[in-house]
């Protein structure tokens, strides 16, 4: 690995463990329950739900899942609300967690020489955003996909187009499962 490479992909990673031991030093990862969003989206829907996207983007950061937060907005918002909400913290979540990452990390992942890393990068580059709403039919927000799409070197407007194309269906079929869940727990 070229020594550049190697000091961008641990900037990365320095990133990661800074931001997961300031969450925990900080008391934020108690904070990432259901039950404390839905709470602060009770109590003032604007300033809750300013602070749900803050959330829901650190949260991406240091890897919790968007599922989290998408249940507790479905279960303070309702179903069609709590998905709208999570729609655009998701997709803002998405593209911030890919602005800071291709800052420091920049195509990293593009410039390694393994064979299957050439060819999954060769695979993304030919069809980016076909390959970003599947990415995201399949993984959500999920924060290692985010990291990896980051850093695969794809422009950011095929991958923010990628996002908010992809991410509709499974947010809609988790607003739905949620909702059922909650009817049948009487929550």
């Amino acid at each position: 690995m070229k020594k550049p490479l190697v000091w961008r992909l641990l900037a990365v990673v320095l990133l990661l463990l800074v931001l997961f031991f300031a969450a925990h030093w900080l008391g934020l990862r108690e904070h990432f329950n259901h039950d404390f969003i839905r709470q602060r989206i009770e109590q003032n829907q604007v300033s809750g739900l300013l602070l749900f996207v803050l959330l829901f983007v650190l949260g991406n950061l240091v890897q919790i899942p968007g599922w989290v937060f998408l249940a507790a907005a479905v279960l303070a918002l309702g179903q069609s609300m709590g998905g709208v909400v999570t729609y655009v913290a998701a997709c803002t979540s998405c593209a911030v967690t890919f602005v800071l990452i291709r800052a420091i990390g920049g195509d990293a992942l593009r410039q390694l020489e393994h064979p299957l890393a050439v060819k999954i990068m060769q695979k993304l580059a030919s069809r980016p955003v076909f390959s970003v709403v599947l990415l995201r039919t399949l993984f959500q927000t999920m924060p290692a996909v985010n990291y990896a799409l980051a850093m695969s070197g794809i422009p950011f407007r095929q991958y923010l187009l990628g996002t908010l194309l992809g991410l509709p269906l499974p947010i809609f079929l988790y607003c739905m499962f949620f909702d059922y869940l909650a009817k049948m727990l009487h929550l």
